[in-house]
């Protein structure tokens, strides 16, 4: 089976909302019979399965989040017998309760054909070598785009993350065409590459990436391009709407398409819960339609971003959404000023530095402070203290230009901010530990 399957990718909106209203009719009933959790949030909020009649009635359901989640841990969302499900994936549980999903053999093929559409889009076919370094395991990432290879037929290398040395031995070996894996792991081994004296597109071979699983900015994409020779592709997803491949860029790189006949998008005001107009910034809403046996249905991602239908050069006709400006749960208030990590990478990388820094809030004597470590790059290794002093200054003024509150500027040398083989940790907000 081919996986660029324009019937469904290239079909009209017409087309398109007749599949959502009739997969959402039966999927509202099937969570409703087979899940009491989704069962008691419908009936306190007074909505039957027959009330829902077509997509136009979806803002009548009611959301669920990951708090529902973690509350109905481990079983309580399952929607099916247990001996219906072959696979369970899982949240890393670093700001709560773990949140499981489960997946039928439906739901992995679903997946799967998900991912194959986003390495197709990427130009990948069965004689390409695509080279998945995401986390296997309980992770997501490895297992999805490991899958979505087999599905266009590539020859899979499932290295997983890390033994980077090792990585760039089997690009040169085997002739690697694709890397997949997060976009901080494709930065550290282009910087892997330089350091062993080898070039991209004489010493290896990519020609593409597929990044995802963390933010990640226009500025950063860029450097991983350089460093590695490729075209890099963002892909989006996440555990609990099945993982990987829910979203992906095609050729254009103007917002990743939405496979929206697997999936509802919807954007919402994040105080109010009201559905905002396409075009409008908020928080990303999803509705999983085909899932067997974790039948997510609006559930709150807390990912910022703005949905646009328009025409793309590829063909495509499925609805984009632009990359997450940041999350609504992971924003940072400082001093009364909301502000993501995005923004400050956005800076450094802007001001000519590499995505190497940590951000690190505190509270002192009641008042908040944020300090950014950030490593020098290779031209300012002989540079004077004093030197070093204005370039700190300068950087923070360019910070406060962006977020409106002045940080402290730490220039530190190189290889002192540890490294990601998976998800880069860069916040460290000290204030959770004292409240």
């Amino acid at each position: 089976m081919k996986y660029y399957q324009p019937e469904k990718e290239c079909a009209s909106v017409e087309e398109i909302r007749a599949w959502q209203s009739e997969k959402l009719v039966k999927q509202v009933k099937h969570a409703y019979d087979n899940v009491p959790y989704y069962r008691d949030l419908m009936d306190k909020q007074g909505v039957k399965p027959e009330d829902i009649r077509s997509i136009d009635d979806l803002h009548k359901l009611p959301f669920i989040s990951k708090y529902d989640l973690r509350e109905a841990y481990p079983y309580g969302f399952l929607a099916v017998d247990k001996s219906e499900v072959v696979r369970i994936h899982s949240t890393s549980g670093t700001t709560g309760r773990r949140v499981i999903a489960f997946y039928t053999q439906h739901d992995v093929d679903l997946w799967e054909e998900c991912c194959a559409r986003a390495i197709v889009a990427a130009g990948g076919d069965k004689n390409d070598v695509v080279q998945v370094a995401y986390g296997y395991g309980l992770f997501t990432g490895g297992a999805g785009l490991h899958g979505g290879s087999h599905k266009v037929g590539s020859m899979t290398l499932p290295m997983s993350s890390g033994n980077t040395e090792r990585q760039i031995q089997f690009m040169q070996d085997l002739g690697s065409t694709i890397l997949c894996c997060t976009p901080s792991y494709a930065a550290y081994i282009g910087e892997v590459l330089k350091n062993m004296g080898l070039e991209p597109n004489k010493d290896i071979h990519l020609k593409a990436g597929i990044f995802g699983a963390e933010p990640w900015t226009e500025e950063m994409r860029r450097g991983i391009e350089k460093s590695l020779g490729i075209k890099a592709y963002d892909i989006y997803g996440l555990t609990e709407i099945s993982g990987p491949g829910v979203a992906f860029e095609c050729s254009e790189q103007k917002g990743m398409h939405i496979n929206e006949d697997h999936f509802i998008a919807e954007i919402i005001n994040p105080e109010t819960g009201e559905v905002l107009p396409e075009g409008t910034k908020g928080e990303l809403v999803f509705t999983c339609l085909d899932k067997e046996a974790f039948p997510m249905i609006r559930y709150r991602t807390r990912d910022i971003c703005v949905l646009k239908r328009e025409k793309c050069s590829c063909g495509r006709t499925f609805i984009k959404m632009a990359k997450p400006m940041g999350r609504s749960d992971d924003m940072l208030i400082i001093r009364g000023v909301n502000v993501f990590p995005s923004q400050i990478e956005t800076v450094l990388l802007e001001q000519g530095y590499q995505p190497n820094y940590r951000i690190e809030v505190d509270r002192v004597d009641n008042n908040d402070t944020l300090d950014v470590f950030v490593e020098v790059t290779s031209d300012d290794i002989s540079d004077t203290v004093k030197d070093i002093t204005v370039k700190e200054k300068e950087l923070a003024m360019a910070i406060r230009n962006m977020i409106g509150i002045g940080a402290k500027i730490h220039l530190v040398p190189i290889g002192s901010i540890e490294r990601s083989e998976g998800k880069a940790k860069r916040v460290i907000d000290r204030r959770k530990l004292i409240d």
